[in-house]
């Protein structure tokens, strides 16, 4: 293998539209630290939505923050437009060559600069907040989706209005949630009540919102309009005078308190703002960001993942991870469906906003870790961190033992999501138990976060003495609860050979009653082992990995569990092993009962296609199974059907999917490389017939670097040096 020094990436060059777009949905993503901009031109204003993590209503909606409109004295000039995200730098720019646009957001703190620019020195500006919630509104069927109620809502349920308070000079809005939220109604419905003042309570009191100014800019005007299907009001400020340059800021702030509290922090947001320095450390954080790891290639899907994982980066520093179905660049609702029942508010999403489906959020984080972006993944590992308590609390509350209960669809206060807990239950069903056919008994979702803070400690070295408690709590639950549920009906909490009888269980939501669940068996088996070495041993998980189950093998294939009662999902349970447990793979023993499993199972085959949360392009490139990796990357990977092509979606879930590009993002990384114990495997199922050049990570800090041109490696480097002997090229 040739063995030289790789060239350094160029930065990813800028994305470029030359035409004003029809509508939001031809939005293009803008932001940085925690929060999001759809940016468009549409009737020569420009406009943007600006949402932020964590701005959670008293129904668990994740609501925007309102719309933003920047009208200038003279239109733009079509034949020279350029709307553009330059992805170096993290900003977004509309230009004509003569008066230019510029939105960025600061990176460290939550403020949106909007800058106007006009080389004939008279740009005048109008900039107007647009609201639709300036009144109670009343959700409907649909629009109740949007909350952590979905189908079980009361059909009175509203969306509470903001409070928006003008001043000459200045906007402030905010919305502020009562004492009494969604959360009252669940801990009361789950029978938690006398536990209650104990649990963490992240809606009630809180508030969220921002503050509108700019140098010279005065109130002009207030009105009422209408886009797509929602009413609004808008108020409009105007600069007093004609300038080569006008800006404006939108400060934001959010906290659990009262309003004077949110105030102050307001305040000493505003007051920190230095523009001038605040840009620079913005752009040198977003070009540090495209040095940690970049792919490079000729061909669309290897721009689109570069597109995604922008997206990405907006939520660096957010207290909340991105959402599963839409991040922060969701749109209104009736252009991504049709049907007349999606027109609706554009803080609409389907499958709620303060609720998290771990099987869909697991694929929007697990690409941080060869991304180098530990960062980035922190939120997400942090959102189990302080929930895993209230879980904890469940099952002491109904079962009288220990470990952390987390459910598949979890409330970000650590208790299961209302409709889906069941609201038609006879009396003597378990208290502690979701009566619901997809759901029930899959609990082993959380064990997936609580690999990757194992792996981000392997990987980087990242300090996650926090995180240890949280995983063998999540460990304990399934130690203490099979047997307690084994001593409910027999003398014995183990089988004959000593181990747990994991049933009833479930492998993801599709396989149901089963005995002794394969994807669960394989969570806890690794998840154990890796928190043994992490700890560099420890008695107590050394004897309960002694009595979990071994993975069933029949007939050559990975079975989905020794035994189940039914199939009520469209999941493949089966490759699990394969990943995210990477029991089987590349470098691995027995490759090919994997691949028998992923080539001949019924299931796996007919439940296979690259749409939303699929992993079927995973677990062929884990394979190495070249020829089907690049055909159902090649479908993952295909632009959108919006005009930025990383809006997938709405697939399974909701539009820009996240989990659709995340696990696209995985199996481009899986293709490219693949560490097993100390070998490094570069090119393990990329096809020969692209070029491209790569930068990912590997543990102990290792950083690989290569390119393939004309299906030859030309170039590989490995940092540290000493890790180069570890590299094998499949391709030799």
């Amino acid at each position: 293998m040739m063995v030289v020094m790789a060239k350094v990436q160029a930065q990813p060059a800028p994305y470029e539209w030359t035409s004003p777009s029809s509508n939001a949905s031809q939005s293009m993503p803008c932001g940085g630290g925690d929060v999001g901009m759809n940016v468009w031109v549409e009737q020569g204003d420009v406009l943007f939505y600006l949402s932020r993590s964590g701005c959670f209503d008293e129904n668990n909606s994740l609501l925007k923050l309102g719309r933003f409109r920047i009208h200038l004295s003279r239109p733009f000039n079509t034949t020279a437009f350029r709307q553009r995200l330059v992805l170096q730098e993290g900003y977004c720019e509309v230009t004509d060559g003569s008066q230019t646009v510029l939105i960025w957001a600061d990176v460290e703190k939550p403020v949106v600069h909007v800058e106007m620019t006009d080389k004939q020195g008279n740009c005048q500006a109008e900039v107007s907040y647009e609201s639709w919630r300036t009144h109670d509104r009343l959700l409907g069927k649909r629009g109740r989706f949007q909350t952590s109620y979905k189908f079980a809502a009361p059909k009175t349920l509203v969306t509470r209005r903001d409070s928006i308070l003008k001043a000459a000079d200045k906007l402030i809005f905010f919305h502020h949630n009562s004492d009494v939220t969604i959360f009252d109604a669940t801990v009361k419905q789950q029978k938690m009540e006398t536990v209650k003042q104990q649990m963490y309570n992240p809606l009630a009191k809180l508030t969220f919102g921002g503050q509108l100014t700019g140098d010279g800019f005065v109130f002009d005007s207030h009105s009422t309009g209408q886009y797509a299907s929602t009413d609004y009001e808008r108020w409009a400020y105007r600069s007093t005078r004609k300038a080569s340059r006008q800006a404006v800021m939108i400060a934001m702030a959010t906290c659990q308190g009262t309003m004077a509290q949110w105030m102050q922090q307001l305040a000493q947001t505003t007051k920190t703002v230095n523009q001038k320095r605040d840009k620079k450390v913005a752009r040198q954080w977003w070009r540090q960001f495209w040095q940690r790891s970049f792919v490079e290639g000729n061909v669309p899907a290897v721009r689109n993942y570069t597109l995604f994982r922008y997206m990405l980066g907006c939520n660096s520093r957010g207290e909340w991870p991105t959402k599963f179905n839409g991040g922060l660049f969701t749109f209104d609702p009736e252009y991504v469906e049709k049907a007349p029942e999606y027109r609706i508010t554009p803080d609409y999403r389907n499958w709620g906003g303060g609720v998290h489906t771990a099987q869909n959020q697991r694929l929007v984080y697990w690409p941080m870790l060869k991304n180098g972006d530990y960062d980035v993944l922190k939120p997400q590992l942090d959102f189990y961190l302080r929930i895993y308590r209230n879980a904890e609390l469940r099952s002491k509350v109904y079962w009288n033992h220990g470990g952390a209960c987390l459910t598949e669809q979890v409330e970000n206060y650590g208790l299961p999501c209302l409709p889906e807990y069941g609201t038609k239950r006879p009396d003597d069903f378990d208290p502690g138990m979701e009566r619901n056919a997809w759901l029930e008994y899959e609990w082993d979702t959380c064990l997936e976060f609580c690999m990757m803070a194992l792996e981000a400690h392997r990987y980087s070295g990242m300090d996650i003495s926090d995180y240890v408690p949280m995983i063998r709590s999540c460990l304990r639950f399934f130690d203490e609860h099979y047997q307690y549920l084994a001593r409910k009906r027999s003398a014995k909490t183990l089988d004959g050979n000593g181990k747990l009888v994991l049933y009833p269980g479930s492998g993801c939501e599709t396989i149901k009653g089963a005995y002794n669940s394969t994807s669960t068996i394989a969570a806890l088996r690794t998840v154990t082992t890796a928190l043994i070495d992490y700890l560099g041993g420890d008695s107590l998980l050394a004897d309960f990995y002694q009595r979990l189950p071994e993975i069933t093998v029949r007939d050559g294939k990975i079975a989905p569990a020794v035994h189940y009662e039914r199939v009520q999902n469209v999941e493949t349970p089966q490759l699990y092993p394969v990943f995210p447990w990477r029991i089987y793979g590349v470098g691995r023993p027995d490759i090919d009962v994997a691949k028998r499993t992923y080539q001949e199972d019924s299931l796996a085959l007919k439940f296979r296609t690259h749409i939303g949360w699929k992993q079927d392009v995973i677990w062929a490139a884990c394979l190495g199974m070249r020829d089907e990796a690049k055909g159902l990357l090649e479908k993952k990977l295909a632009d959108g059907p919006h005009r930025f092509p990383a809006f997938w979606g709405p697939g399974y879930d909701w539009t820009p999917d996240h989990n659709w590009g995340g696990s696209g993002m995985i199996g481009m990384q899986e293709m490219l490389l693949q560490e097993v114990g100390d070998k490094l495997y570069i090119f393990p199922a990329w096809p020969e017939e692209w070029d491209v050049h790569f930068r990912l990570h590997a543990a102990h800090g290792t950083i690989v670097e290569a390119e393939m041109k004309g299906g030859k490696v030309v170039s590989v480097k490995v940092t540290p040096v000493e890790r180069q002997k570890d590299v094998v090229n499949v391709l030799q």
